[in-house]
């Protein structure tokens, strides 16, 4: 990011930050999103602040944060916690992480789905796992 991006973003994050001082309407999400929008896009050799137990199974300093954003988007929408799918947002930005779970993902816990639903503002029926779930019923056992 530029010198002048970075400065940009500080303004944004300050005016945020003010606003929200007197509205009460407003929570720490909204904030995450608000700013997410201004950082959408992605750029070589950055890093989002993720914990490497997520990875477990990954070679972590190797990650391709931009090619494999949906598996990473994935693995930390199922175990991670809301401060890590924050950072996910702040990464990626709101509109590449929704349209992750609308359109992409496949596969998320039934336990999940309620917690994407609440957090992210999106209906079960919107999410591309929701509906394949749906459209193949479960063992009669």
């Amino acid at each position: 990011m530029s010198r002048c991006g970075k400065i940009i973003g500080i303004l944004i994050n300050t005016l945020i930050a003010l606003h929200i001082g007197k509205s009460p309407q407003f929570s720490y999400f909204s904030v995450i999103m608000a700013n997410s929008k201004n950082n959408a896009k992605v750029t070589n050799g950055q890093k989002p602040d993720l914990p490497k137990r997520l990875f477990w199974d990954w070679n972590y300093d190797k990650i391709d944060w931009e090619k494999h954003y949906l598996a990473v988007i994935d693995r930390v929408i199922e175990r991670g916690n809301k401060d890590e799918w924050n950072e996910v947002v702040h990464f990626y930005g709101e509109s590449r992480v929704n349209t992750a779970l609308k359109k992409e993902i496949k596969y998320l816990p039934d336990y999940i789905i309620d917690d994407v639903c609440g957090y992210f503002k999106i209906k079960k029926e919107e999410l591309a796992c929701y509906a394949r779930k749906q459209s193949k019923p479960g063992h009669w056992i």
